[in-house]
């Protein structure tokens, strides 16, 4: 069974990276630009993992992270931020985010990084 990637940013060129090398590597892959739009998506098709970056505008990352865990405590969230707010970083992480990608970050370090967390 392949593997369901929800890729949560709101800047397109960077859902579209990521969305491009996802596929590559064999996995299903959902995008959204918004918070609401990414709620949805989560709970009707309840991804394997998420990207979510954490500055979004109208509902930024922790607000969407918590929507996401009330109506799916078990969903696995992996950060994505290019600002170094350690409070934002530590909140995600106290609310279930399994851990921080940095922005700009290695398109090398995300395959991994997926890879690892869906072996779980």
């Amino acid at each position: 069974m392949t593997a369901n990637i929800l890729i949560v940013d709101d800047q397109y060129g960077i859902r579209i990276l990521l969305n491009e090398v996802l596929k590559k590597e064999g996995y299903d892959t959902l995008q959204a630009a918004n918070g609401p739009e990414a709620v949805k998506l989560a709970k009707e098709q309840n991804p394997d993992l998420v990207l979510l970056d954490m500055k979004i505008p109208g509902m930024d990352g922790i607000e969407i992270l918590k929507q996401m865990k009330a109506d799916n405590p078990n969903i696995r969230a992996i950060i994505m931020t290019a600002y170094g707010e350690l409070d934002m970083i530590q909140e995600a992480k106290n609310i279930g985010a399994i851990m921080h990608v940095p922005k700009p970050f290695d398109i090398d370090d995300i395959r991994k990084t997926v890879k690892d967390h869906l072996i779980d």
